[in-house]
Order: structure tokens, then C-alpha cells, then sequence
């Protein structure tokens, strides 16, 4: 396949090239875009030393497959331009998501939507962890509410806010001066910040309200009831989430484990007397959601769950899902 990463230079940009070499994605010419700055310089790749270039659509409808990992103004321009050329696209931003005609795609939940589709949307990193748990759990018990807070790192902002995270850390440590902030509201370094994104007029931020939304949209349960609070926290990968559901029908701790033991996707981490859970240190460069903390929640009795996710949302979160995805669509096949 002739393919195309746009953004290639960003934080989701690089892994992307890294999953379709590890995925061994069928590959046979690799086309890295990016800003009119960066271009003319070469990458390392595992496909060999690459010349990113400025976008151009005369050079992308060359493609079989794009990747877009670029802003939603970007996505907005030229997405739907290039799938109407016959490109098959993965988007990552935001701008399409909830666009009727657009699927929203974690390959676990709701992989039949791909369909004949040209051009399907990835979700928001949090969102794709969280539904990966929550979709096995929902077959097996229903679901009728959901409340999650999520501890975002720094890598979710792209590479600038784990430049900052890193160079405030040394300023705090090394230099012994306050920490300060460009791509934060607050400084992170050994902070939390409860805002990600920009706030909405019902009090939510628009990423907790994103987790609402695609959550709805990929597991069609329009009337879900979900709540959501996102905090950013000074680690560099992974996002954990603490999770609370209330399902249509009994559920225990055992029967809850023996669902995401086989749930494709989910790596069960739970066995409290040996320390075992999910953290961001063992969910880092992991393909899969680690779960564990699985108890009975006391709030909704018999129907009520508390559970802990850690998920690597520059993979699962962003370009593992877009690369599964790409491995779904009903490609081209070179000559």
C-alpha cells in the first residue's frame, strides 16, 4: 500500500509509523507530511530514512491509505477531499467524530461500522481506553450509568506538553525555581490540573464531554448516562481512569473479571495481594487496556462496579486504533 502520515512529525505522528512497522502493515511506499518547516528534512523510519514533505492534496491522492494526525481545521479541509478521491482515511482529531455520516471506530466495540467506509474517525484517547472495558462489561451485564475520572499525562497535549512537563521538572529540581507554564493552564510539574480543553457552558470541559458523547456514538446507546472528569497529571504516557457503573443486572467482582479476562483488547491486572494493578508504569508502549481494582460498588448494590483502567493513549488511544482500523478497510490491493 502506498501510505501517508500527516502530522508525521508530532508525538502520534511518529508512533504511527512505529505500529505499521510493528503490525507489519503492507507497506510498499511510505509518504511522511508535515509543516512547510520541517519539510526537506529526512526521519529514521523502519521503512528507511524518509523526506517529509509540505501536504499537498496532488501528492496525497497519490495514496491508498492517510493517517491523519493533525489539527481538526485540517481535517475539516481536506479529509472528506481526499476520501472523495478514493483514498481510504483514519483521522485522528476531533473535527468529524460525531458527523453522521463519519464512523467512530474502536475495533473491539464496533468494528462492523467500518463498512465500505472511505473515512472513519478515531475517538479521543480516553474515550477508546474506557469503551474497550466498558463494551465486554456491557454485553455481559447492560449498562445504565457511567461515571469516570480520568488522570490524563502529559503526552495527551503531544509532545510540547512532555517537553514542559520535563523541562518544569528540571527548573523545580535542578534549578531550584518555580515552575511555569506555555502549554498548561498551571504549571503540571508535580501538579494536577482539573481542565483539559476548554470549558462548556453546562460545566463540563468540552474533553469531558467528548468521553459522553463518542462513548454514546460508538457503542449506539444514544441515551447513556455518563459523567466525566478530566485531570491532567505530571506522568509522561498513559491515561488512568476510575471507573463507577451501574448495569441493568446483577454483577459481582468474579463474574466481572472472568468478562474482561477474555475481552479482546483488555489485559486483566488485578490480584491486590500480589500488588497488582494497572499503573502507567506497566501500561506504557502496551497495546492493550490493563484493568484491575475490580470490586462490588457499595452505591448500587448488587448492580454497581468500581474498576481502574490504564490505557497508552498515544496506542490504544491513538495510533494502535487508527492502524486497526486501517487493517479492517476494504483497501486496494497492489498489482
Amino acid at each position: 500500500m502506498r501510505v501517508g502520515v500527516i502530522g508525521a512529525t508530532g508525538a502520534v505522528g511518529k508512533e504511527l509509523v512505529d505500529v505499521l512497522a510493528r503490525r507489519r502493515f503492507p507497506v510498499t511506499q511510505l509518504s511522511l507530511f508535515a509543516s512547510a518547516r520541517s519539510a526537506g528534512t529526512t526521519q529514521k523510519t523502519p521503512f528507511g530514512d524518509v523526506t517529509i514533505e509540505e501536504f499537498s492534496m496532488e501528492r496525497a491522492r497519490k495514496l491508498d491509505l492517510a493517517l491523519l494526525a493533525v489539527s481538526g481545521d485540517f481535517a475539516k479541509a481536506h479529509a472528506r477531499a481526499l476520501a472523495a478521491e478514493g483514498v481510504a482515511v483514519v483521522d485522528n482529531s476531533s473535527a468529524l467524530r460525531l458527523e453522521a455520516d463519519v464512523p467512530l471506530v474502536v475495533p473491539e466495540v464496533n468494528g462492523h461500522a467500518i463498512g465500505d467506509h472511505r473515512l472513519i474517525a478515531n475517538p479521543n484517547c480516553t474515550t477508546a481506553i474506557l469503551v474497550v472495558a466498558l463494551e465486554p462489561l456491557r454485553q455481559a451485564f447492560g449498562l445504565k450509568r457511567v461515571i469516570v475520572s480520568t488522570y490524563q499525562a502529559a503526552s495527551g497535549a503531544g509532545a510540547e506538553g512532555m517537553v514542559e512537563l520535563e523541562r518544569e521538572t528540571r527548573r523545580v529540581l535542578v534549578e531550584g525555581q518555580p515552575a511555569q507554564a506555555e502549554v498548561f493552564a498551571h504549571p503540571l510539574a508535580f501538579n494536577v490540573i482539573p481542565h483539559i480543553d476548554s470549558f462548556q457552558p453546562n460545566g463540563y470541559t468540552r474533553e469531558e464531554m467528548k468521553v459522553a458523547w463518542e462513548s454514546r456514538k460508538i457503542m449506539a446507546m444514544p441515551e447513556l448516562l455518563i459523567s466525566c472528569t478530566a485531570v491532567r497529571i505530571p506522568t509522561m504516557r498513559v491515561h488512568a481512569e476510575a471507573v463507577t457503573i451501574e448495569t441493568e443486572r446483577p454483577v459481582t467482582p468474579e463474574a466481572a473479571r472472568a468478562v474482561l479476562a477474555k475481552a479482546p483488547g483488555v489485559r486483566l491486572m488485578d490480584d491486590v495481594g500480589a500488588k497488582l494493578y494497572p499503573m502507567p508504569l506497566t501500561a506504557t508502549g502496551a497495546d492493550d487496556v490493563e484493568a484491575g481494582r475490580i470490586r462490588a460498588n457499595d452505591v448500587f448494590g448488587d448492580r454497581g462496579l468500581d474498576l481502574f483502567l490504564c490505557g497508552d493513549q498515544l496506542l490504544k488511544g491513538a495510533a494502535l486504533n487508527a492502524v486497526q482500523i486501517a487493517e479492517r478497510m476494504k483497501l486496494p490491493v497492489p498489482a
